[in-house]
């Protein structure tokens, strides 16, 4: 069973191997009661599809760098995530990004000159294989079951929306609205000392507001609009999830932020 080649493994993966009959004839899927993967994730990757419903449970930012691409924080602090805990259970009732729903599936290509995407997984993470008990990945007969043949569906869906998320990070930097993002959040006991948060790109409001007209009434058309609206407000969240993390104990003290 030889794993598809892979320069370089996108989060969460550590391995990738191409699913398929031959191999995995009379392999299941199960469940799993936490999610391992999650924890100490502070980051998620994003899709446009998901800002609306995102945003009522997590800061929507951008990534820092080349190739910016949404993402929902989960933490303000790397290894943070204040929705999964020690054991990897997740601990709200909140919206999970479709990337960790993905995992461990993914479409990819299995030669590099091809641009055919195969349905593969990550065989390190113990959700699928000889078991007892599961879901078959496999009828008698050799063929996808019906399990199969929806995850595909859904990394299917999943990669459209990427493409639909790469037009509109395309859009926004044609126009040049993206900024280095800061935030400043103060406690009650400590107003003089403020936590700064950086490494961030998000939306320029006043660069927002000098666009044409035209352009404006374009992005509301399509759609773009309301998604920049649903990252800007969800930007009031970063105090709620910095709340979190005081209420957790995984807030930095001021002596860290002062050394940072």
């Amino acid at each position: 069973m030889a794993s598809a080649p892979q320069p370089t493994l996108p989060l969460f993966y550590k391995d990738l191997m191409p699913l398929n009959k031959r191999d995995h004839a009379g392999w299941k899927s199960r469940t799993l009661e936490g999610a391992e993967f999650l924890k100490g994730q502070h980051a998620i990757p994003l899709t446009v599809d998901e800002f609306v419903e995102c945003q009522r449970d997590f800061p929507i930012v951008f990534s820092s760098g080349e190739n910016s691409l949404p993402i929902a924080l989960l933490g303000l602090n790397e290894g943070v995530n204040t929705f999964v805990n020690d054991e990897g259970k997740i601990t709200d009732p909140v919206y999970m990004p479709a990337y960790v729903r993905r995992y461990p599936f993914m479409l990819a290509k299995l030669q590099q000159d091809s641009e055919e995407l195969s349905l593969c997984f990550d065989p390190t993470y113990e959700v699928l294989g000889q078991f007892d008990d599961g879901t078959d990945l496999f009828t008698a007969e050799g063929e996808p079951s019906d399990h199969t043949k929806g995850v595909l569906q859904f990394c299917e869906k999943f990669e459209e929306s990427g493409q639909r998320t790469r037009v509109f990070m395309e859009e926004l930097s044609k126009a040049d609205i993206l900024m280095d993002g800061e935030i400043a959040i103060t406690q009650n006991d400590q107003p003089e000392k403020p936590f700064v948060y950086r490494g961030f790109r998000m939306v320029d409001e006043n660069k927002l507001r000098e666009l044409p007209t035209e352009k404006i009434e374009e992005w509301n058309k399509n759609g773009l609009l309301m998604l920049i609206h649903s990252h800007l407000f969800s930007l009031n969240l970063m105090r709620v999830i910095f709340g979190r993390q005081v209420q957790q104990g995984t807030a930095p003290k001021a002596a860290e932020q002062a050394a940072n």
